[in-house]
């Protein structure tokens, strides 16, 4: 049952961000999220209205279909005893993207187990994420830096 759960809530999530109005304009769209939330695919076709003067993807629409999942994914997983937030990001463009973009968003064992023991022992935790945006060849279009800020939050009384 708490499987079936986890598997509702992934799946609840997925629609309300495709349903996002943001994403909608952008035409992004969330392919995955796996049921654990460590995975997440995103991926935007190039759309007249998600394009550049010179015909490729808007550099604000490529660094969008990678914003919030991080920090999404990390709410998820950690669950409400932390507080977690995006504190900054940057995007280096390598090429111009044309066609469906896709990136993949994925956090291990590891790199949770990390975040939950500094939490217990700082005040904050600063994580840094990075990912690639890639054309339907794999090649890199862009790569996006992500810092998110998580702490613990004290025990309620």
């Amino acid at each position: 049952m708490a499987s079936h759960n986890k598997n509702q809530r992934a799946k609840r999530l997925q629609r309300r961000v495709n349903l996002y109005p943001p994403y909608l304009g952008a035409a992004v769209r969330v392919t995955r999220i796996s049921e654990d939330f460590r995975d997440v695919e995103v991926e935007m076709p190039l759309r007249f209205y998600n394009r550049n003067y010179v015909g490729t993807h808007f550099g604000g629409s490529l660094y969008s279909m990678c914003d919030p999942f991080y920090m999404l994914m990390l709410i998820n997983i950690l669950g409400p005893g932390y507080l977690v937030w995006d504190k900054a990001a940057s995007i280096r463009f390598r090429k111009p993207g044309k066609g469906v973009m896709k990136a993949a968003f994925h956090l291990s064992e590891g790199q949770i187990a990390d975040i939950r023991a500094a939490a217990e022992t700082q005040p904050k935790v600063e994580p840094q994420f990075q990912v690639l945006i890639k054309d339907a060849e794999g090649n890199v279009v862009a790569e996006i830096d992500k810092l998110l800020y998580v702490k613990k939050k004290p025990p309620q009384p």
